[in-house]
């Protein structure tokens, strides 16, 4: 139940992210929707591709298109009152990021990856979203931007499933760990903080 919960939030968060996006490219509710959708759901159904979960979970229920549609709906109907957040389409790619790698870890983790491998799959998980979306919208994703992004999931996935390694509960771990990369992610943002970049001679 606390993975379906967690899942459930970091879906919503991440549509979040893609509905505003879409609203800022001006496009149609239904392409605000499936946009939403898909920055949702891209990271979940990687990562059950990888671990063998076919169908992808994302593909099986009616929750995650569900959540979707509600947040892409209120990104097109709403979009004045939403956008009135402070940077709102990052602060909730930040929270989807943290919630997803937590997830991606655990699940990783129960399909009997090790704790090293789960915590790269959580990774790929909670950046998978965020590629889709900026690839969709003709944006280079920002794991590829030099920004502090892959690097605050990896954290947050790393807490979950070395914590389960050392059998701490995952009631304690997991808030930790997608607490350490929104915290990471925020702050990275707000100082400007990245990676160096290669600079070819």
């Amino acid at each position: 139940m606390l993975l379906l919960l967690l899942d459930l939030a970091g879906t919503f968060v991440f549509a979040l992210s893609g509905g505003l996006r879409g609203v800022e490219r001006r496009l149609d509710p239904f392409g605000v929707v499936v946009l939403a959708f898909v920055a949702a759901v891209s990271g979940g159904v990687l990562r059950d591709l990888l671990i063998g979960a076919v169908p992808a979970a994302a593909l099986t229920t009616w929750y995650y298109l569900a959540v979707s549609i509600l947040a892409g709906g209120a990104c097109y109907f709403a979009h004045g009152a939403v956008l009135r957040l402070a940077t709102p389409i990052a602060v909730s790619d930040a929270i989807g990021l943290g919630l997803f790698a937590v997830v991606g870890a655990r699940k990783a983790l129960n399909a009997g990856l090790s704790p090293l491998m789960a915590a790269i799959l959580g990774m790929l998980t909670a950046i998978g979203g965020g590629i889709a979306r900026d690839v969709l919208t003709n944006r280079t994703p920002m794991v590829l931007r030099g920004e502090v992004y892959a690097l605050a999931a990896l954290a947050g996935a790393c807490i979950v499933t070395f914590g389960a390694a050392a059998d701490i509960p995952d009631a304690v771990t997991a808030p930790i760990g997608a607490g350490l990369t929104i915290g990471l992610r925020l702050v990275a943002m707000r100082h400007g903080w990245s990676l160096p970049r290669a600079r070819p001679r």
